[in-house]
């Protein structure tokens, strides 16, 4: 971080070198004028606040994006997958088109990091997170919900494209991935009016009956009202 605050001192130092600099060469080859200085000073100047802010703005660019991506699977994160559920949420009552949401856990990853590693849990970590990411549309969002938990977004998705959505994730993890398989859980809102609390909750529940069942499943949530009535366990609860 120290070595990056210097080279931003030392760009913006040449930037305010470059207009002296410039107005000195200009002497020296003899320009004359206070019109063609004033020129000069402007421009010089206007090229030199536009490169320091667009230097500034990629990299604010590049800070934001990094705030809502998963560093260990490239995916977006919880902060991102909240702030795209609202606007979906948001967007599919008001257009009355169907969004679903899918939750799944990598079956047994304490397993695997107990007998082989975290190493060897962070390479299937991200390698289910390549799998998921194959399968999306380019509207779809993929995110890490928790240590092993991805969440997919879905709009315009109903839940019968959506439940063959989660079963072609989970039949390629099995196919794949000797040592691994996922549960999903899966809600879709069908085009009524939705909150995007209750709509994690519905498909959390849904998650939890898949797990449940006996894992390497899809399961499908009812109305996502039901969510209200009766919230799942904790996760830290779950049996892993």
């Amino acid at each position: 971080m120290r070595v990056r605050r210097w080279r931003y001192a030392g760009f913006g130092a040449l930037l305010a070198l470059g207009a002296p600099a410039g107005l000195l060469l200009l002497r020296l080859a003899g320009v004359q004028g206070e019109a063609a200085l004033y020129g000069y000073v402007t421009l010089s100047t206007l090229a030199a606040f536009a490169l320091f802010g667009f230097a500034l703005g990629r990299q604010a660019d590049r800070l934001d994006e990094a705030s809502r991506t998963d560093p260990l699977t490239g995916l977006g994160n919880r902060r991102l997958l909240h702030e795209r559920l609202g606007l979906e949420c948001a967007r599919s009552g008001r257009y009355a088109e169907p969004l679903s949401l899918l939750l799944m856990d990598l079956d047994g990853l304490k397993q695997v990091n107990d007998l082989r590693g975290h190493r060897a849990g962070d390479a299937l970590l991200r390698r289910i997170a390549d799998i998921v990411a194959a399968e999306l549309r380019q509207v779809d969002l993929a995110a890490r919900w928790g240590g092993d938990e991805f969440a997919v977004l879905a709009p315009r998705c109903d839940a019968a494209e959506a439940m063959a959505l989660a079963e072609r994730i989970r039949s390629e993890v099995e196919s794949c991935l000797a040592s691994a398989t996922v549960s999903i859980g899966v809600v879709s809102t069908g085009g009524a009016p939705c909150d995007a609390e209750v709509l994690l909750r519905a498909a959390d529940m849904a998650l939890y009956a898949a797990k449940r069942a006996g894992r390497n499943r899809v399961f499908a949530g009812g109305d996502v009202g039901e969510a209200t009535a009766s919230p799942p366990p904790p996760l830290g609860s779950r049996t892993p």
